[in-house]
């Protein structure tokens, strides 16, 4: 469903699809920069004719699979409130469950789709760049050897703009690639009457007879190979709640989806009709001179627009990890007060530069980063099916034979795709593996710990102790006092503390507790509530969606005007301080406790996360053991 207003104005339709384009389709929208090349090269030179029609219609039924019936007629259905995405299947699969502590193997393979996002987000801005640059070789030879500086030079800037935001050269992204698809679209249609032959193309039993009368390492190499097509069709369901389910696929079906098939079939049929000439046929296709240049010009921009949209989904993904508790608080930054959902993250932001910068650096061409692309996706795509299958059966209540047939062909198509990618491991497919298993090593890690610490420390007799009672007949001064809860149950460790060095508390005391719950935006209506629990103790919980930043400052804001009116500026806010002491008997495996530990010390401080003035805060120590 749409969260969208159901009565947009015509611009405000206009704005939405065209701004689609520049955030949902940049990373599919580049795929012909390398697809169809990558594709061939498997081909022995004297078969490489003979096999354009059958490469072309895989192609071509691999999108009508992928896109049209599996992601835009089903996935993008299972939306939460709007949103789509791996952390959204991940909250409509458990609700409805009682909470655990342990993580359970639905979940975990869930994370296991989220981990490898980060992979595809160091590898999917490589691969582009460069093959945008290396078209400056199809204009002069002289160009080849600066190939990968001006790649490099691409991603700097690209990686330093981050910290300025988006949204003022966000607003160019959707006019640029719509020029980006058109232009696609008119080259293709300019060629294909070169070899009107490619039409066959569009029979699936001429893909799936080339198939038959292959070799298992050429079929293993297109099908991995084929994958290509789809980068990016998981952002069509991530990027649902900005654009709304109905507006990306008006973007998809009239503007995105006839640009790239027609430019693929542009490329074959230039391949048949000019069989001496086995450069790249995307830039071939293009005319030398002027046109040629616009072609080079434009497809760096939309590699960079492209490289962007994974960024600022890697941000996004980071944050709502974060608060689902699958990641340790960092350093989030706003980027545009006006939209919420614009967000920078330092640290996040310097480790892709560094991991995407060293990928050009090592691998040097995309041809090369091809043997390493389409693990991460697979991998992804098979985690959206299982997960899919979860919502419709347990969720939507299908009938198991419903749920199993559907989702039974999706995975099928899925595991094919994987299985032919496997081959790279070798090849540098290692590197997207790898930074999915530390990805999930930390998620898995951070959740255990602090369910662990939060039913060892904070649960049990704490949560039974009433806070009135046990400020009954302790001696009260004037001021106003917050304690950051982590459990809205009970009397909070930070406060006894507070009470056995002070021998006092404040007039008015507040404990605060951040609730998260499974919806990316909580109802405006339901933000907090507020309990008195006598002697001038209140209860406060504010409750925030996965998708969004808790506000403490708002939250006390609120508490003035409702209960009691308060110097802000005043307000003192306590918090715990742990002090992480691996050799305690926690169930977690010892390599786990020394990284959660790491974690816990490196961790942004959460008077920081909450965006708390610093001179307003206490912190009090307290040694945990696990």
């Amino acid at each position: 469903m749409d969260t969208l207003n159901n009565a947009p104005s015509k611009a405000a339709k206009i704005s939405l699809w065209v701004g689609a384009l520049g955030v949902v389709f940049g990373d599919i929208g580049t795929s012909p920069l390398y697809t169809m090349r990558v594709c061939l090269e498997h081909l022995p030179q004297e078969e490489r004719l003979g096999g354009v029609i059958g490469v072309l219609s895989l192609m071509f039924w691999t999108i009508m699979f992928a896109v049209n019936f599996k992601y835009l007629g089903f996935v993008t259905r299972a939306d939460n409130r709007g949103e789509g995405g791996i952390f959204a299947l991940l909250a409509l699969s458990q609700r409805g469950k009682p909470a655990t502590r342990r993580i359970g193997w639905g979940t975990l393979i869930i994370l296991a789709g989220a981990a490898l996002l980060y992979g595809d987000g160091v590898i999917t801005p490589a691969i582009s760049v460069l093959s945008a640059a290396e078209g400056l070789e199809s204009f002069s030879p002289a160009f080849t050897e600066y190939i990968v500086p001006i790649a490099v030079a691409v991603l700097i800037i690209l990686f330093l703009l981050q910290s300025h935001g988006t949204h003022r050269i966000g607003r160019l992204f959707g006019p640029i690639m719509l020029v980006w698809f058109i232009f696609l679209g008119v080259l293709g249609a300019w060629h294909i009457f070169d070899a009107p032959i490619v039409f066959k193309a569009l029979n699936p039993w001429v893909g799936i007879r080339f198939l038959f009368e292959q070799g298992n390492i050429v079929i293993i190499g297109i099908l991995g190979s084929i994958v290509l097509t789809i980068t990016g069709a998981e952002a069509l369901y991530a990027d649902m709640g900005h654009f709304g389910r109905k507006y990306i696929t008006q973007s998809w079906f009239f503007v995105v989806f006839p640009g790239l098939i027609l430019n693929y079939f542009g490329q074959a049929a230039y391949v048949l009709s000019h069989p001496e000439d086995i450069s790249n046929p995307f830039f071939a296709i293009a005319p030398h001179g002027s046109i040629k240049a616009f072609l080079i010009g434009l497809s760096i921009v939309a590699t960079v627009i492209a490289s962007q949209s994974l960024i600022s989904g890697t941000f996004s993904l980071t944050r709502q990890a974060i608060q689902l508790g699958y990641f340790p608080r960092l350093k989030i930054l706003h980027t545009n007060a006006e939209h919420e959902g614009q967000i920078y993250i330092p640290i996040i932001n310097t480790f892709l530069a560094i991991a995407t910068i060293w990928v050009v650096l090592e691998f040097k061409s995309s041809t090369s980063l091809a043997a390493v692309y389409g693990i991460a996706v697979t991998g992804t795509m098979v985690v959206t099916t299982y997960a899919f299958f979860l919502v419709t059966h347990n969720l939507w209540k299908w009938p198991l034979w419903k749920s199993l047939s559907l989702t039974s062909l999706f995975m099928l198509f899925d595991m094919l795709l994987f299985g032919a990618n496997l081959h790279k491991i070798a090849d540098g497919g290692w590197l997207p593996i790898s930074l999915g298993l530390a990805v999930m090593a930390v998620m898995h890690t951070w959740k255990t710990g602090r369910s662990e610490i939060q039913a060892r420390v904070y649960g049990g007799a704490m949560q039974d102790l009433s806070p009135a009672d046990v400020v009954k007949d302790v001696m009260r001064v004037e001021g106003d006092a917050v304690f950051m809860v982590a459990t809205p149950k009970g009397t909070p460790l930070s406060l006894l503390h507070h009470m056995k060095a002070n021998k006092c508390l404040q007039k008015r005391i507040v404990l605060l507790s951040i609730v998260t719950v499974d919806e990316p935006h909580a109802f405006e209506g339901s933000r907090y509530s507020i309990e008195e629990l006598g002697q001038g103790v209140w209860r406060m919980i504010g409750r925030y969606g996965y998708m969004e930043s808790p506000n403490v400052s708002f939250l006390m804001s609120k508490f003035s005007e409702s209960v009691t009116e308060m110097n802000l500026k005043n307000v003192t806010y306590f918090f715990n301080r742990e002090m992480i002491i691996v050799g305690g008997k926690m169930r977690m495996w010892t390599w786990q406790k020394k990284l959660y530990a790491f974690i816990s010390r490196n961790a942004t401080p959460v008077k920081d996360y909450y965006n708390i003035p610093p001179n307003q805060i206490i912190e009090i120590g307290l040694p945990i053991q696990i």
